[in-house]
């Protein structure tokens, strides 16, 4: 299995005639990574696929693939393999004869083929299951066969195109724990797109964040869920409650919002975002639901506190999400784990959240995620 080669996209804009689908995207993939792109429907992840399959030429910019231009260079003929959505697996051959079908294309023996495939086979484990056809496997063995057909080809890098958006729940979390197996010991780049946070931040070295066209943060995950660069990474990945204001002072990487309905908060401001906020600034303060506790009743007083009325809870098992009112009839989530107690409601009580400063963070105002 050949190892990893580094992907390079130089300033690629991708136009459909008055439409930029993807604009100016400078991404370093390291060899032996495995990159993640990640935002929501039509945000240009796929295009950018597309490029570095060699099935549409970028507008403007380079792709590189182990250092050499892409220019010119069709999809057959480049380092890479592509697994789409419908996996596309051949109903009457079987299982062996779909996983060395590239093989047998380059016209290798029977013989080298069935090896080759059992090799693949035991890699992804599923040994011994090589006479059946595809239509006798489960929904995660057909996704494992797909992924062993594209690494019979010896791809330097595997392309992904949402692979498990077909599966059911569970299934879907254990092909994430899966994949990510198989990456490691093949030990080849991968590339993958998805709308799904868990996928992303659970598989990935580095994931991109795009939003119409434009990639707003390239990360690991967990700097992307911890340090959001923007408003939009804030609020599309993972759960945020979102406050509004305005600086009122700033100290060192921290910063005091002056918010219209909470009074006073203070965060520390986002890496991405230090150097770029000035006092009277508009500024957007995010804070996930699980950085909230219940404040103390008695002598709880400073910057990280927020009064809210207790509205409604849910029970999610691992969880009790408890949703509040905030000054001006904002929603605030609080998320508290389940930790086998007896819980007292606190549905229509007044409460004080408290959170740490330095679980929350603040950046310029700007545009949040619809979804």
């Amino acid at each position: 299995m050949s190892s990893g080669v580094a992907v390079d996209l130089e300033n690629i804009t991708i136009r459909f005639g008055d439409f930029t689908a993807v604009k100016d995207a400078n991404v370093n993939i390291k060899g032996g990574d495995f990159f993640s792109f990640l935002g929501p429907s039509g945000c240009g992840k796929t295009t950018i696929l597309r490029a570095v399959s060699g099935f549409l030429e970028p507008s403007e910019g380079r792709v590189l693939i182990g250092g050499n231009d892409m220019a010119g260079i069709g999809p057959n003929k480049r380092p890479t393999a592509l697994i789409f959505q419908n996996l596309a697996l051949f109903p009457l051959m079987t299982v062996w004869e779909n996983i060395a079908f590239s093989m047998e294309v380059a016209g290798a023996s029977a013989k080298e083929r069935r090896k080759r495939a059992d090799e693949l086979l035991d890699m992804i484990a599923l040994p011994g299951q090589g006479d059946k056809l595809p239509s006798e496997l489960s929904g995660g063995q057909k996704q494992r066969v797909a992924i062993a057909r594209a690494l019979c080809a010896n791809p330097d890098v595997l392309l992904l195109d949402e692979p498990l958006s077909a599966l059911d729940l569970k299934l879907r979390q254990h092909m994430r724990t899966e994949l990510r197996e198989i990456q490691k010991r093949v030990g080849i780049t991968f590339i993958y797109i998805t709308h799904d946070q868990g996928e992303a931040l659970t598989m990935s070295d580095n994931v991109a964040v795009m939003k119409a066209g434009i990639i707003d943060q390239i990360a690991s995950g967990h700097e992307i869920y911890d340090d959001p660069a923007t408003p939009f990474v804030a609020s599309f990945v993972g759960e945020n409650n979102v406050f509004r204001g305005k600086i009122k002072s700033i100290d060192g990487g921290h910063a005091i919002i002056s918010t219209n309905r909470s009074g006073d908060l203070v965060a520390r401001i986002t890496p991405a975002q230090v150097g770029n906020l000035a006092v009277g600034d508009e500024a957007m303060m995010f804070v996930r639901p699980e950085a909230f506790e219940v404040a103390p009743e008695q002598g709880s007083t400073g910057q990280n506190l927020v009064s809210a009325k207790a509205v409604n809870e849910e029970f999610e098992g691992n969880s009790f999400s408890v949703f509040l009112e905030g000054d001006g009839g904002k929603l605030i989530k609080m998320s508290v784990p389940n930790l086998g107690q007896d819980r007292i409601s606190t549905q229509g009580h007044d409460l004080t959240l408290r959170y740490e400063p330095s679980n929350a963070v603040v950046m310029p105002a700007g545009e949040l995620a619809s979804e």
